[in-house]
């Protein structure tokens, strides 16, 4: 939308007005096509979400030695990953500080240093200033190694080992910040004391689909799937695969992060709870660290599927690794990378737990290509539908119509009994998390606003510009 035609140099007073609409919108039910595709909302996500919140960046399994680093995304930004020469974990922007020209151009790798190919000016692993040609002739001697290092992120915490990074010095703590979806990431992440490991190098592919449309059905669309994934039931891939929304549940933990869970024994056999973990598999395991609603919950109605706020999201279901053979539980960390407006970068990750042995870890990953890969059986159902979301959100006759989206599903509510944090609702149905999701968003679009200074408002009075 040309913003610029209704409010005349003024896109904040756009974005205060769609903001306000689709606010209003949720209270009806109803979302704006406009959030979807547009230059402007896309300008403010970058600022007032991604560069405020907590991200996931990269997981310490991918990094295990001083010296390692991975070339990694935060929003749109590139990140350099690295594990510098004490063992600390540091995300710094890929971007030399004399000219400004991409640093790092390996997506992994070990190095105690980082070469600049533009200039030569030399960085440590840990981002500080280490050095340049002809420092005599061209700077009488070295520079302030601190001043004129790497930017840093300013914040850098993990749980069970998912390596969040923030630009945001006031954010909270991590496992605070995530509040309730601490408690079902220990739950999911944590049934052994040496955790989860990357199996192979996390899978990318570009979609042409807004980021939210992602971020927005992991978090609690399980209507979908009789529908966009038919073709997975009468292939008899995963026979029955159409009937799981009748047998999903939602947690929902507020603040945009919730998961869809499903009472897998009901919905394959008796033997799948803990997602078909077989016995010597669970032997395996600690639970000691558990709750009984925890347990209890793994149980009867383990997550399967979900979203942290923004783009984060997990997947772990029962599926063949072979077609015709028994279902085995894969384990799938989603990017929802935003490339442009309208425009994702699509990152796969398959983990497995590293006390399993290696056979089982190739055949999840096999289970979950088959099903999630770039060219899986669902990851093309899923990705050709929200490649039509971005493009009516693009639609000069949608936008000049006013259309607005339908989310009026019949609600039960959740459960009074439930003991653990957040809610749980026995029904998928009522849309509650996609809504949720949309406060979110509203929520850090408006608090997010000039909580980043100009670049003339940041230097004043400080000398050099960090």
């Amino acid at each position: 939308m040309n913003y610029d035609l209704i409010y005349p140099g003024n896109p904040d007073q756009y974005l205060d007005d769609l903001c306000r609409r689709v606010d209003q919108g949720m209270d009806e039910g109803l979302l704006p096509v406009e959030v979807f595709r547009d230059d402007a909302v896309f300008r403010a996500e970058m600022e007032r979400i991604f560069a405020r919140n907590w991200i996931f960046v990269a997981h310490t399994s991918e990094i295990p030695n001083n010296g390692d680093f991975v070339l990694r995304r935060l929003g749109i930004d590139k990140v350099i990953v690295t594990r510098d020469d004490s063992g600390q974990i540091n995300v710094m922007l890929n971007h030399c500080r004399h000219r400004g020209t991409e640093l790092c151009h390996h997506d992994k790798g070990n190095a105690r240093h980082f070469k600049c190919p533009y200039h030569g000016w030399v960085y440590r692993n840990n981002g500080e200033w280490a050095g340049a040609p002809h420092l005599k002739d061209a700077y009488d001697g070295p520079l302030d190694k601190k001043e004129w290092g790497l930017l840093k992120a300013a914040k850098v915490e993990s749980i069970h080992g998912f390596i969040f990074a923030s630009l945001n010095p006031e954010i909270a703590p991590l496992r605070e910040y995530l509040g309730g979806a601490a408690w079902m990431m220990d739950a999911i992440f944590g049934l052994h004391p040496d955790g989860m490991k990357v199996i192979k190098e996390p899978e990318r592919f570009i979609v042409k689909a807004d980021w939210k449309s992602g971020a927005e059905n992991f978090s609690g669309d399980a209507y979908h799937v009789s529908t966009a994934h038919l073709s997975a039931a009468l292939s008899e891939f995963i026979p029955g695969v159409n009937q799981v929304s009748s047998l999903a549940s939602g947690y929902d933990f507020g603040n945009g992060n919730s998961f869809i869970g499903h009472a897998l024994p009901d919905l394959i056999a008796p033997m799948f709870d803990m997602w078909g973990y077989t016995a010597e598999q669970r032997e395996k395991f600690d639970l000691s660290t558990l709750d009984e609603v925890q347990l209890e919950m793994l149980r009867t109605v383990p997550p399967t599927i979900g979203t942290i706020f923004p783009n984060f999201s997990f997947l772990r279901f029962p599926q063949p690794d072979v077609p015709g053979q028994m279902p085995i539980p894969f384990t799938s960390i989603r990017m929802w990378q935003p490339v442009s407006p309208g425009v994702m970068e699509l990152w796969n990750y398959e983990f497995e737990y590293a006390c399993l042995p290696e056979d089982f870890h190739e055949r999840a990953y096999l289970a979950g290509q088959f099903g999630f890969g770039s060219g899986g059986i669902f990851e093309q159902d899923d990705t050709a539908v929200w490649e039509g979301i971005a493009k009516v959100g693009g639609s000069p006759w949608a936008r000049t119509k006013g259309m607005r989206l339908h989310y009026q599903q019949k609600r039960g509510g959740p459960d009074p009994d439930w003991k653990g944090p957040g809610e749980f609702h026995p029904s998928i149905y009522g849309e509650y998390s996609q809504e949720r999701f949309w406060r979110r968003w509203v929520k850090e679009m408006r608090e997010g606003k000039g909580a980043v200074p100009s670049v003339a408002d940041q230097c004043l009075g400080q000398g050099e510009c960090e």
